[in-house]
């Protein structure tokens, strides 16, 4: 994958990025392959960015795919926030474009969530602007 276009394209949006929301869903108690090759592709890119996830699955809500990412971006020098938005079985009420999503939780899991990160995206902007990330 190396020198393909959509690589370098993805590699540049995360390069200039000073925080990201990685979407999933919990795919066998994990996320999904093509996430971690995504990943990897532009692993030089994540150094000192900030990370949120938004997970989808059954009852866990996804949450089983978030650990396991927060371990994968913690190797690639990241800060993942703590909080995240977890969307349990979102293929009921979710999945008809009509209804109303009665999950008010999720809505205020992501208020939270984006606080969180736009605090560190700044605090970790600052920071890489006085002095690049070592290593």
């Amino acid at each position: 994958m190396d020198g393909h276009p959509d690589v370098a394209a993805f590699a540049e949006r995360i390069g200039h990025a000073d925080a990201v929301i990685v979407i999933t869903p919990e795919y066998n108690h994990s996320f999904p392959g093509p996430l971690k090759t995504a990943i990897d592709a532009v692993r030089d890119q994540w150094r000192g960015k900030a990370v949120g996830f938004v997970s989808y699955g059954g009852m866990s809500g996804g949450l089983r795919a978030v650990e396991a990412l927060r371990v994968v971006f913690a190797e690639l020098h990241t800060v993942t926030v703590r909080d995240t938005v977890s969307l349990h079985n979102p293929w009921g009420p979710a999945a008809d474009p009509e209804a109303e999503y009665p999950d008010h939780a999720a809505g205020r899991a992501l208020h939270t969530m984006t606080r969180q990160l736009l605090w560190w995206a700044s605090a970790l902007r600052v920071a890489r602007r006085g002095e690049p990330y070592p290593g």
